[in-house]
């Protein structure tokens, strides 16, 4: 008797203590499944930040690309202007080149300048201009004769007198008030010395529109509301 009473005890001990381990086990697989549950979202949400992300650059790559393919069409229908797409700038070549410690144009370049504008402002100004294209900077170079300092200056000159250009009220092919508005919002000076010089003096001695864009998912600054007061150059 005794013996059966002390099996009857283990027996009823070993059946209390199975629940428990049962009910453990089930809650480490529950943890390990909801483990792997969130460890699986949180892949695909990385995976699919990352892919949206490269579909942006790319298309992003893309749109410099037309955009710079439309600028190289509208270049060729004006001699002596060529694209530098690998450079991202718009080279005018004989059609912007100065004399030496010169910082004016002839008439001709000028009408040169105004003709091609437009067309800048057009492919800026469309869909995806907008929403490619930061800005236009016009840079001006020098031959390598003479101080840094003084040819600093004299790049700017140079940079300064094509955006005069742009906004003369005589000559030819004279620029609209809407358009002097956007060449205001778009265009930047910038001077460069002798920097970047050419193989020869002559060449040195120019004048380049380079393209500047705007980074994935960056918009365009609208420009401040303005009055169409653009003054006179000082450049004479």
């Amino acid at each position: 008797m005794l013996g059966k009473r002390v099996i009857g005890r283990r027996v009823n001990r070993d059946e209390a203590e199975k629940p428990f381990w049962i009910s453990f086990a089930d809650l480490m697989t529950a943890l390990m499944v909801l483990f792997l549950v969130v460890m699986g979202v949180a892949l695909l949400a990385v995976t699919k930040n990352v892919t949206e992300r490269e579909r942006k650059q790319e298309q992003h790559r893309k749109n410099i690309e037309e955009i710079m393919r439309r600028f190289e069409e509208a270049a060729k229908r004006h001699e002596g202007i060529k694209v530098d797409k690998q450079r991202q700038v718009i080279d005018f070549g004989q059609r912007a080149r100065f004399a030496f410690g010169d910082w004016r144009l002839t008439p001709q370049q000028e009408d040169v300048l105004r003709r091609f504008v437009p067309e800048i402002l057009m492919l800026a100004n469309d869909e995806l201009g907008k929403s490619i294209l930061k800005r236009i900077v016009v840079e001006g170079y020098t031959d390598k004769t003479g101080t840094y300092l003084a040819n600093l200056n004299l790049s700017l000159q140079r940079s300064q007198k094509v955006l005069c250009t742009m906004f003369a009220t005589t000559g030819q092919s004279l620029l609209s008030d809407d358009q002097k508005e956007q060449v205001r919002a778009l265009f930047f000076v910038g001077g460069y010395s002798f920097n970047a010089a050419k193989d020869t003096d002559e060449e040195s001695r120019r004048v380049e529109m380079r393209l500047e864009f705007l980074g994935v998912d960056e918009n365009r600054t609208a420009p401040p509301a303005s009055a169409r007061n653009f003054g006179e150059c000082a450049l004479r």
